[in-house]
């Protein structure tokens, strides 16, 4: 072979592989395009969010949820530990807890609510300053129920300056 047909051969193998290349990179342009358009979820404007406020009232005894409106004013829904199970010591229970609040959020998704600011009180004052076993129950539940948790509060009442705890001077005498 001579230096003129090698210097041939090269050029050709050179513009072979230079076009080769830029139909690459096209064809892998628009598959990268292509990935990023199916990619992209395509957002859905559902109607507009309604907030309102459940207050869990959880002592020893019982849990109380009650759903309110964002002001407080207007009930939405109410249901009580004691109305679901059959025995006063089950009142308090989580499972009891679950079952009320499977039934206000039930009545509050009818009404069109999707998310809720939750306000936790205990019994206060000179009674127990930690929430009953429902408490936490009722806001996994009320979370499962496919509302949108806002704030969590806690608003157990508690005294600055005690008041007098009940028993007497000399305390309960067993």
């Amino acid at each position: 072979m001579s230096e003129t047909e090698a210097v041939v051969e090269k050029e050709e193998n050179v513009n072979s592989s230079v076009t080769e290349t830029p139909s690459e990179v096209k064809a892998e342009v628009k598959t990268e395009a292509e990935v990023k358009t199916e990619v992209q979820p395509k957002v859905k404007t559902e109607g507009k969010e309604k907030w309102g406020i459940a207050h869990i009232y959880s002592s020893y005894n019982n849990t109380i949820i009650h759903i309110t409106d964002l002001t407080g004013a207007e009930t939405v829904s109410i249901s009580s530990g004691g109305v679901h199970v059959n025995a006063d010591r089950y009142e308090s229970s989580p499972f009891a807890a679950m079952k009320a609040a499977k039934a206000v959020v039930d009545a509050a998704k009818t009404k069109g609510f999707t998310g809720l600011h939750i306000k936790v009180r205990a019994v206060g004052g000179v009674g127990s300053r930690v929430p009953g076993p429902g408490a936490q129950a009722a806001i996994r539940a009320l979370a499962r129920g496919g509302f949108k948790i806002g704030r969590i509060d806690d608003v157990t009442p508690i005294p600055h300056d005690t008041t007098r705890r009940k028993g007497g001077k000399r305390g309960r005498r067993v």
